[in-house]
């Protein structure tokens, strides 16, 4: 499950918390409490986060995977990793 879609059921649960049983909101927050504690941030100066959130809004994305694509780029860009190849007739949406 990522973040994104997790986030997504928390909000969900929020919103019907009182159709929800004892049981299954403690397995939602314990999962949430797993997930935090799992959590490793890296320090970005201000300038850096208000840039990385503000793409990450414009293009509908979420911050990390913003961050994904960014660093991939940047290692493919600089032949640490191997640039993907595009099968020229298959249909894309967009994404590599």
């Amino acid at each position: 499950m990522t973040r994104q879609s997790f986030a997504e059921e928390l909000e969900s649960a929020a919103d019907r918390i009182a159709d929800m049983s004892r049981a299954d909101l403690q397995i939602i927050l314990r999962r949430a409490a797993l997930m935090l504690r799992n959590v490793s941030g890296v320090p970005l100066e201000p300038a850096t986060e208000d840039a990385l959130t503000s793409i990450a809004a414009e293009m509908k994305i979420g911050r990390s995977d913003l961050i994904q694509i960014v660093l991939r780029e940047w290692l493919e860009t600089n032949a640490y990793l191997p640039v993907r190849t595009i099968d020229e007739e298959s249909e894309t949406d967009g994404r590599a």
